[in-house]
Parts: structure tokens; C-alpha cells; sequence
């Protein structure tokens, strides 16, 4: 069939490879390029954060791991790290989908891809083009009347205004890059109002975040990056004489719960917050099969 897929970001590319892999004809759109997009400001360990009580997630945190162990691509390394839960916090799904998890206290220490996003999404990109996957760059603002049998709709957060879902808001997210000083492993600290973390990319560090509902810009705050910037080395004293290389912000496109479903002629895929690359490879299997009906 003839499928266009709204979106060039981490689900939108990857829903993309997938579907020209089962031989579908398949147009990619998208306002920018995924270099441009809130995936590739993302800070890359692949588990689904929060405590949802969506099942779905783990599943498809599980099988979006068995990718990533097995393509071998550029940008995706397996790191042991740590993540700090609230005190007397439970379990959290999402364990089973990880390797090797060990829990003391309110610590667990688990094995996950850890993914440096805008390399990946350059090998994604080429990879989605040598399947014959056209790439065009303008903006949608209707998925009606699209030369495609079916439309899958992954425009992050420009998916709400095409589908009318008004439950769709943007989460903003600043990060901080640094350098690394030999950081061994990431650290998450959900302990708190917001959450903090830490994640080595070899020649990088992320270093965040923030959760600022309802931003809609994307200009760095000097006081914001100052705060990440003493809560990261509080959280890892390593950074403590780390150079600031850049400081970024994304939007997340924030859904109560991911939609993911099909409408007619269109697969709706949308709603990730900031766990699109933990989920996209499992999203993209569902959203294959959704497309072949």
C-alpha cells in the first residue's frame, strides 16, 4: 500500500523503517528534519519513565530493547546505571523489560541501551532511505486529501492539532551538555518534585531536566541551566569541573496515555511524552500491523 507517515522523529522514522520493510510504498513528512526534532534533544536511556499504569509500555520497552541489542547501530551502547525511586515506591513494571535488575532500598541498578539520539537518528534516517522511503520537508495541517492509502499519524506534538485532540500538551524539557569526565554509568533520581539525571555518552554528558507543562519555546533558561547544573553534580560529584558545551530544550508531546489505534484510513501513534525512543520500536510493530489491517 501506499502509506504516508507524519512525523520524522523517533517514531515517525521508525514506523517508517517498519513499513517499508513489509513492502509498503512509504512517504515520510514532516515540518523539519529529525535532527530538528524533540527526539533528538532527548537524553537516551530507554526505559519508560513515571509510574503509568498502561501495560502496554512494558511491552513495548521490551521489544524496542531486542532491537536495539541486535541491529548494532551507531549511537546505541548498553550501559549499567542507576535509577533512585521514591522511598517505599514499589516495584515498577518496567523491570521486567530491563536487563539484570537488582533492587536495594530505593535503588535499582539495571543494564539498558543508552542511545546518543541525534547520531541515531542520522542512521535512521539513511536507513529509512535505503528501503526507499521518500523524505519531504513542509508542514501538514490536514491529513485528509494525502496521495496514501493510509496515514499514519506520528507528528509528535503537531499530532493533536491533525487529529482534533485537544489532551495532547507540550512538556518542556531542558537539558545540559557537559563533558565527560569518565562518568561509568547513568543515574536517574526520581526521588524528587521533578526529575534529575545524568547520562554518558562518551564524549558527552546529559545532564537534566526539567518539566515545565505548557511551554511552547524553546530558548534555553540561563537560571534553569544553572539549577541542572548543581542538582547533576549533587546527583554525580564527577561533573563537578565538567566544561558547559550547550544547553537545549525540547517539547515533549505529552498524552495522558499513548494513542494508538485506527480510525478509517488513519493509524494514530502519538502522545509519548518523553519515552519515544523507549517505546518506538514496540509502537512501530503495532502500528505495522494496524497498517496491514
Amino acid at each position: 500500500m501506499r502509506v504516508t507517515v507524519a512525523g520524522a522523529g523517533m517514531v515517525g522514522l521508525t514506523s517508517a523503517y517498519r513499513l517499508a520493510e513489509a513492502g509498503h510504498e512509504v512517504t515520510v513528512v514532516a515540518a523539519a528534519p529529525p535532527a530538528e526534532t524533540t527526539s533528538a534533544v532527548a537524553g537516551g536511556v530507554v526505559y519508560p519513565p513515571g509510574r503509568s499504569p498502561d501495560e502496554r509500555l512494558v511491552r513495548w520497552t521490551a521489544a524496542s530493547l531486542e532491537v536495539f541489542h541486535g541491529h548494532g547501530a551507531p549511537g546505541v551502547r548498553f550501559r549499567r546505571g542507576r535509577i533512585l525511586l521514591p522511598p517505599g515506591a514499589p516495584d515498577p513494571r518496567w523491570l521486567a523489560a530491563v536487563g539484570d535488575p537488582v533492587r536495594d532500598g530505593d535503588r535499582v541498578e539495571l543494564t539498558t541501551a543508552v542511545i546518543d539520539t541525534p547520531v541515531y537518528l542520522a542512521w535512521l534516517l539513511a536507513g529509512v532511505r535505503a528501503l526507499g522511503v521518500r523524505v519531504e520537508h513542509r508542514t501538514l495541517t490536514t491529513l485528509s486529501g494525502l496521495p496514501a492509502d493510509v496515514v499514519v499519524n506520528a507528528a509528535g506534538l503537531g499530532a493533536g492539532p491533525l487529529a482534533d485532540d485537544a489532551s495532547m500538551v507540550p512538556v518542556g524539557g531542558q537539558v545540559v551538555h557537559v563533558t565527560d569526565p569518565g562518568v561509568p554509568g547513568f543515574v536517574v533520581d526520581e526521588t524528587g518534585p521533578g526529575v534529575t539525571y545524568v547520562i554518558p555518552h562518551g564524549d558527552h554528558v546529559v545532564c537534566g531536566g526539567t518539566e515545565e507543562p505548557g511551554r511552547d519555546d524553546t530558548d534555553p533558561n540561563p537560571g534553569v541551566t544553572a539549577d541542572i547544573l548543581r542538582r547533576c553534580r549533587e546527583l554525580e560529584p564527577r561533573l563537578a569541573g565538567a566544561e558547559v558545551l550547550r544547553s537545549l530544550v525540547g517539547l515533549r508531546p505529552f498524552r495522558r496515555e499513548v494513542r494508538l489505534e485506527r480510525v478509517g484510513d488513519v493509524v494514530h501513534c502519538y502522545g509519548h511524552g518523553g519515552a519515544g525512543i523507549t517505546l518506538s520500536w514496540g509502537c512501530a510493530a503495532d502500528v505495522a500491523s494496524l497498517v496491514a489491517g
